[in-house]
């Protein structure tokens, strides 16, 4: 049970990376490949939030939300907006990513840092296996946050409206949905969700300037195995992930951790091309 704990916490990082990804693919059709590199920022403002300003927990959540979340609509006003055609956006936006990280290098330098517990780091027993409280609360806010956007999607003008801007940007605008609003706004909350959730990530991952490249790649992942635009199934996507890493680093060993996940997504994808929740769009011509 240990294992399946352990592999829900580190799958629920990768589940809040992929959140991040679908809400803007949701509803501006743009993928941010610099979502992981805003989630990040947010642990190093933990950082220095909690341990070089010595600040209680509630100043620091409310700061590194206003900041990260500025750091996307800066992004959106100055790598996206600016670019129409998809291909530049792909450029721009990982020299948004570059941008970021060099950002953080130079204002906390190279060294992994660590990021206070926000609970004690003794570890509890549930359903036979050991965790400590900080993977538990990160394993509940994956499952609330996908919950509540999904529901939100689906069920409010606002989410359908979303919708409508992923299936067709000129459709939509031609009923009325201001696109550009709705593309700023989409950047404005994933970013602020980054940074909200940048100092409950940070004591698992610690804060270090080269793990948003391995971040990315893997909430990829969970949204390829999930489907593009299924939030509930990127989720359930990330927690295989971590669950898969985990018994492959007890089983097999550490350094066959990311073969397997995409050894496995190669086989899901020759059989699911668009993954286990993804819906394939047909278009009249």
């Amino acid at each position: 049970m240990t294992t399946i704990l352990a592999g829900l916490s580190v799958g629920a990082v990768y589940a809040l990376v992929a959140l991040g990804y679908n809400i803007v693919y949701i509803g501006s059709g743009t993928l941010n490949f610099a979502h992981a590199n805003l989630m990040m920022l947010g642990v190093f403002l933990a950082y220095w939030g909690l341990v070089q300003l010595g600040w209680p927990i509630i100043p620091i959540l409310v700061v590194s939300l206003l900041i990260v979340a500025l750091a996307a609509v800066a992004e959106e006003r100055l790598a996206i907006r600016p670019v129409r055609q998809i291909q530049g956006q792909l450029v721009t936006m990982v020299g948004a990513a570059t941008l970021i990280t060099g950002i953080i290098e130079i204002a906390w330098g190279q060294q992994t840092l660590s990021v206070p517990a926000f609970f004690t780091n003794a570890p509890t027993h549930v359903l036979g296996g050991a965790v400590v409280p900080d993977d538990l609360v990160l394993i509940g806010l994956a499952i609330l946050f996908t919950a509540g956007f999904a529901l939100v999607s689906r069920f409010s003008m606002l989410g359908l409206a979303a919708l409508a801007v992923s299936e067709d940007r000129d459709a939509a605008q031609m009923r009325g949905i201001s696109v550009r609003r709705m593309q700023f706004g989409v950047f404005a909350v994933s970013g602020a969700i980054a940074g909200l959730l940048g100092p409950f990530i940070g004591p698992l991952t610690f804060a270090s300037y080269t793990l948003p490249g391995s971040l990315a790649v893997i909430g990829f992942v969970a949204l390829a195995l999930g489907g593009y635009g299924s939030i509930i199934g990127a989720t359930i996507g990330a927690f295989a992930i971590g669950l898969v890493q985990q018994y492959t680093n007890r089983y097999i060993g550490g350094s066959y951790e990311n073969l397997m996940v995409f050894a496995i997504l190669i086989a899901v994808l020759m059989i699911v091309p668009n993954g286990f929740f993804g819906a394939r769009r047909e278009r009249v011509v």
